[in-house]
């Protein structure tokens, strides 16, 4: 019991991990640590209410505390990944993790002794890990591991002014993909730039639909993603966001790639001019951790209309070349175009061995050919959909 007050005290001084302290559950623990064992209608229903709680995640004290530490973003995870976490934070933080070791030693048989009662109350376990020693470890990789929600997702979206965590990311590899390496490999080049902290270019991959432009994205995070690679995906309506997005991100020890997807513009788009101004550099240009990448069916981007040339600009050249020149301003400009027929058959082959299509090779191919003629034609989308029905038969 004189242990239990002692640990309620300490969690009271604790400042780094105010978020840990306030979580339901640990809320609730520390409250049935210092509830009265003599009022036993009481207790129990604090017992109750503790592992209720903990159940909702899992069984394992030690395990539910070292994730809720993991994931939390505090002053000390921040000034660390930046290199200038000051003594006194680092004495906070020894202070706060010993704390926390002895909280998620607490086993049910600890608290059961101070309550005399025949009621059945339910247990949970404590693994034979150090939450001091993980979380340790953790800071020492953390321009890889990353912190808080981007410590344990890959992908992101931006809604409502926040950036949120895509819960069911595409989980596309890049081994499960044929065809275009050597268009991929740009990219990948690029993408390995970007994460050595080399300089690195904004790209726009454009080309035919389904050629597997968003594909080779979303797989080079997913292949690089233990090495500090995350994905940010915004809407082209949102790019008058994109200061705001950088801003969030300039600090972070990842590496990010700023996705957008299907881009284009009309003439008088007032989105064309917040992405300009990014990819000039202006005052609140990108910073050295961040690279867009962009994918369009045009490679001009812009929707050129010969009302556009026609037009009563005084200025009409210029204001055309402005317009149309939006792309060039992407450092790498990769282009996808619409497979041949043996490019096309050769994707449908290397698919067919991954799903383990069992026909022929002659009959695969007058298949194949078949499926895309009644599907709009060949690319590496219409392979997948070919070998993604045959599966399923």
């Amino acid at each position: 019991m004189e242990n239990f007050n002692r640990l309620i005290l300490s969690a009271r001084a604790v400042a780094l991990f105010k978020n840990v302290i306030n979580n339901k559950c640990i809320a609730s623990l520390l409250k049935l640590l210092e509830a009265d064992s003599d009022n036993e209608e009481e207790f129990l229903s604090l017992y109750s209410d503790f592992i209720s709680l903990l159940y909702e995640k899992t069984d394992d004290l030690c395990e539910y505390i070292n994730s809720l530490l993991q994931n939390d973003e505090n002053i000390y995870v921040r000034d660390s990944a930046k290199g200038q976490a000051s003594p006194i934070l680092q004495k906070a933080l020894e202070n706060e993790l010993d704390f926390f070791e002895s909280l998620s030693k607490i086993t049910c048989d600890d608290v059961k002794k101070i309550i005399n009662t025949d009621i059945y109350l339910p247990e949970w376990k404590n693994s034979n890990l150090s939450v001091k020693e993980e979380y340790i470890r953790k800071i020492s990789s953390i321009k890889t591991t990353g912190y808080g929600v981007y410590a344990t997702h890959r992908m992101f979206l931006y809604k409502d002014n926040e950036i949120v965590p895509v819960k069911f990311p595409d989980p596309q590899r890049l081994s499960q993909m044929s065809g275009y390496e050597l268009e991929r490999q740009k990219v990948i080049d690029n993408t390995m730039a970007l994460i050595q902290g080399k300089p690195c270019n904004n790209v726009l991959l454009y080309g035919d639909a389904g050629s597997g432009k968003s594909s080779t994205i979303k797989a080079i995070v997913n292949e690089y993603y233990e090495m500090g690679l995350r994905l940010i995906e915004i809407k082209k309506n949102q790019l008058y966001s994109l200061p705001d997005v950088i801003e969030k991100l300039a600090d972070n020890p990842l590496k990010f790639i700023i996705f957008i997807d299907d881009l284009s513009f009309s003439t008088n788009d007032n989105d064309f001019g917040a992405l300009k101004a990014i990819l000039e550099g202006g005052v609140a240009g990108k910073t050295e951790n961040i690279a867009i990448y962009a994918t369009s069916n045009r490679k001009n981007l812009v929707k050129e209309n010969f009302n556009d040339r026609n037009g009563d600009d005084i200025h009409l050249q210029d204001t055309i070349q402005e317009v149309m020149s939006l792309s060039a301003r992407f450092g790498l400009k990769i282009t996808f175009s619409k497979p041949n027929k043996d490019l096309y058959l050769s994707i449908v082959e290397n698919l067919s061995v991954q799903y383990n299509i069992d026909i022929s090779k002659d009959e695969l191919s007058i298949q194949a050919e078949a499926f895309a003629l009644r599907n709009g034609g060949r690319s590496p989308r219409t392979a997948k959909q070919f070998i993604e029905y045959l599966a399923s038969k």
